[in-house]
């Protein structure tokens, strides 16, 4: 499974939105992983995947600050987020507000997972990684 491309997406009520079609075709059943990416973005992973790259987070010491401040901050925003039959998904708020989405959101393949992005946010994000 490889996650890419470009799809702007409007918010059809506060916080829910539909999941593009070529998105979607890529995750096992009807529901999906979201968390706290880097630059204020959100991430999100098949289940199956997470649960795997999860195990491998688990594996890090708990007696590294570090490693433990990484599990906190990552698990602790991580919500299981289920996809309706019309292909519509929620976005929890307290992610919305980490993610600044408000009217419209950017779903972007990045091969391994997808992110969703304020668009202005991802415009500059672009501009800033050209320079």
């Amino acid at each position: 499974m490889v996650f890419f491309g470009e799809y702007l997406v409007s918010f059809t009520a506060p916080g829910r939105v539909v999941i593009p079609k070529k998105i979607r075709e890529l995750l096992k059943g009807d529901s999906f992983i979201v968390t706290k990416g880097f630059d204020f973005c959100l991430a999100g992973y098949d289940k199956d995947d997470w649960e795997s790259r999860s195990k491998e987070l688990i594996s890090v010491s708990l007696l590294d600050k570090t490693d433990i401040n990484k599990r906190r901050l990552l698990f602790s925003s991580t919500m299981n987020i289920e996809i309706d039959g019309q292909g519509r998904f929620v976005i929890p708020k307290p992610l919305l507000q980490f993610a600044e989405l408000k009217d419209k959101v950017l779903i972007i393949g990045v091969g391994d997972h997808f992110e969703l992005w304020n668009p202005e946010k991802w415009n500059n994000y672009q501009l800033e990684s050209a320079k």
